[in-house]
């Protein structure tokens, strides 16, 4: 005889069947302060947890999250909302942006602009704007050149613009990758990823002297942009990389990375792990996996930071697992979102704990604005 249970009685959710919210902790160890997370693509709050896991703060935004938020120098939010629209291919894609704004601590929008390609990831300039990832369709000659991946010869390929706007919506400066890309270099890979996208950009970050870099997935690249020429200084990772994400930049001229690894060239099973690369010579210098490798895996999304007690915190963004290790690989804090959401583009409505990022500030900076439990009430889920 066979036995079924309805589904309001379990889960169906299987990463919301496992235990959520705090894990494990070493005090002595962890980073002291709060993690920022969100939902990838749904609801419309974004939030501050303790290390107990407690939940601080939170702001409700007027649209989803989109992918990627921080908090700025002014302890302000910054944060990419989603808008959902019919541009063709990007419009309903999962990745879709379309504005950026910031967000006081009350959660009144100071300012937003819009793009309509608008896609991951965007942060502020030194100079007080906005550079954002954007998307343009490749000219058909171009695309009939460029190596690897899989899909119809023919179609529609697309590739990430870099576009930089003022708070109040001008454009001052745009970066189109086609224009600078080697089809013979660039290739896609590894592995059979889809050829309707060259590069598929999902981070950026601002060196100190003014180049740009550019996480692009589909080439396994950290692309090295200088603002003046537009021409590709350096390609950090290729070769190593297997559709990466989340450059963070510390404060050793390195730059840490989410090296996703769903599709790898080495003959292991799929696994993901940090890795740390000079930017001087582009040598990686560092690098952490799980002891059983493919215990720690995303295929998408994720994300790493370099703390100021030298830890890294690491997001694995499609289970929404947050953890801490030590520069030797010790684990001394881990963390499960439990806040499930519907993505306003999934036509069967499943729930997910999914998160594209997640980043830790300290005590000291956030603390007299995001409280603690022994100062103010906590909010509750």
């Amino acid at each position: 005889m066979t036995t079924t249970m309805s589904s309001d009685l379990v889960e169906q959710t299987t990463a919301l069947r496992r235990p959520t919210g705090l894990r494990a902790i070493n005090p002595a160890k962890a980073y002291d302060g709060y993690t920022l997370i969100a939902p990838s693509f749904g609801g419309t709050t974004t939030r501050l947890i303790d290390l107990q896991g407690n939940e601080v703060h939170r702001w409700e935004l007027p649209w989803p999250p989109g992918l990627g938020s921080v908090i700025t120098d002014r302890q302000t939010l910054l944060c990419s909302g989603r808008i959902v629209d019919d541009q063709p291919f990007l419009g309903r894609a999962p990745f879709k942006g379309g504005v950026v704004a910031e967000v006081g601590w009350d959660g009144d929008v100071l300012w937003e602009v819009r793009h309509p390609s608008h896609h991951h990831d965007a942060i502020l300039l030194r100079n007080g704007n906005v550079l954002l990832l954007g998307l343009g369709q490749v000219p058909a000659d171009v695309a009939a050149r460029v190596r690897g991946g899989i899909g119809a010869d023919g179609a529609p390929m697309f590739a990430d613009t870099v576009v930089e706007m003022t708070t109040t919506g001008g454009i001052v400066w745009e970066w189109r990758s086609w224009e600078h890309l080697d089809v013979d270099v660039d290739r896609i890979g590894p592995g059979p990823m889809d050829r309707i996208e060259w590069t598929h950009g999902n981070g950026l970050a601002e060196l100190p002297g003014g180049d740009i870099l550019v996480s692009m997935r589909q080439i396994s690249t950290v692309l090295r942009i200088d603002r003046t020429t537009g021409t590709i200084r350096q390609r950090i990772g290729a070769g190593e990389l297997a559709g990466q994400h989340s450059p963070w930049l510390t404060g050793a001229s390195t730059v840490l990375v989410y090296d996703n690894g769903f599709n790898r060239a080495d003959g292991w099973p799929p696994y993901s792990r940090a890795v740390e690369f000079d930017l001087a010579t582009g040598e990686e210098v560092w690098a952490y996996t799980d002891p059983v490798r493919w215990d720690f895996f995303s295929a998408l999304q994720s994300s790493v930071q370099r703390l100021p007690n030298d830890n890294t915190l690491i997001c694995e963004g499609l289970t929404g697992r947050i953890f801490e290790i030590t520069t030797d690989g010790e684990v001394v804090w881990e963390y499960t979102n439990p806040y499930a959401v519907t993505s306003p583009t999934d036509p069967d409505g499943v729930r997910s704990n999914r998160m594209f990022r997640a980043f830790r500030y300290g005590r000291e900076q956030l603390g007299p604005l995001a409280g603690s439990p022994t100062e103010k009430e906590l909010i509750q889920p």
